[in-house]
């Protein structure tokens, strides 16, 4: 077991999400990534997941929303090991194809699910405070920021369209 684990993010994450409306987000983006996640809990008091991002393991911490913003610990992890806990997390696994795509000064990203949420494609962004004002590019649909049914942890669950 390596002990060198190595902070990477802690803090309050505050992110709104969208609904994706066409694709015009694949011309837009300057990099794509490959994830593989998966929850050891879907408490929504402290959502534990462990994610592939690529060939970099990660696992992360979530306390509980609160409309947008919520506490979240992410730390980087052996790959192997990540690999192994994605074993023992509750079924089933998310994968998802994530676009980096930069509009109006801001990075937004969209995950092109796959699997039984292959219908699902999302956009979010992060931001430094709730009120922060940005510009909606014009691939975002509907907000669903705070919707519980939107939420990574919750996926796996919701039914498919």
């Amino acid at each position: 077991m390596a002990l060198d684990i190595i902070l990477f993010h802690m803090a309050l994450e505050i992110e709104h999400k969208y609904l994706v409306v066409g694709d015009s987000y694949r011309r837009m983006a300057v990099s794509q990534r490959h994830i593989r996640q998966g929850y050891l809990s879907r408490d929504p008091e402290r959502t534990v997941r462990i994610r592939i991002v690529d060939d970099k393991g990660f696992i992360t911490v979530k306390g509980i929303t609160s409309g947008d913003a919520r506490l979240e610990c992410e730390y980087r992890i052996p790959l192997e090991d990540a690999d192994s806990m994605l074993k023992i997390c509750l079924p089933p696994l998310i994968e998802k194809r994530r676009y980096i795509v930069p509009y109006k000064g801001k990075i937004w990203e969209v995950d092109e699910f796959q699997g039984n949420q292959a219908s699902l494609v999302m956009a979010e962004i992060e931001l430094e405070s709730s009120d922060e004002k940005y510009e909606l590019p014009p691939f975002t649909g509907e907000n669903v920021t705070g919707n519980p049914e939107y939420y990574n942890s919750n996926l796996t669950v919701r039914k498919v369209d």
